[in-house]
């Protein structure tokens, strides 16, 4: 709360009244309820932008093994078609 002097000088034509104040106010907790706020947002920002790369991440790991399971069938169908290529030349 702010410190708050009043002086009062009355003589018979006028009242004369001075208030002196320290020029503080109270408001110190909006600022600090900003800038709690912007902490939060940072924080929330860090953790979003870090599981949308690790869900790019596992994406492309789960394309890199698709196209390996692909590339073993076609081994695989390579060598059936190799072996019934040969069992039949003979």
């Amino acid at each position: 709360m702010a410190d708050e002097r009043v002086t009062e000088i009355e003589t018979p034509a006028t009242t004369h009244t001075t208030v002196v104040t320290d020029g503080r106010s109270g408001g110190g907790g909006g600022v600090l309820l900003i800038v709690l706020l912007v902490i939060v947002l940072a924080g929330a920002a860090i953790w979003f932008f870090a599981g949308s790369q690790n869900s790019e991440v596992n994406k492309d790991n789960a394309v890199a093994a698709a196209a390996n399971d692909v590339g073993d069938a076609a081994q695989k169908a390579g060598n059936a078609a190799e072996n019934a290529a040969n069992n039949t030349a003979h």
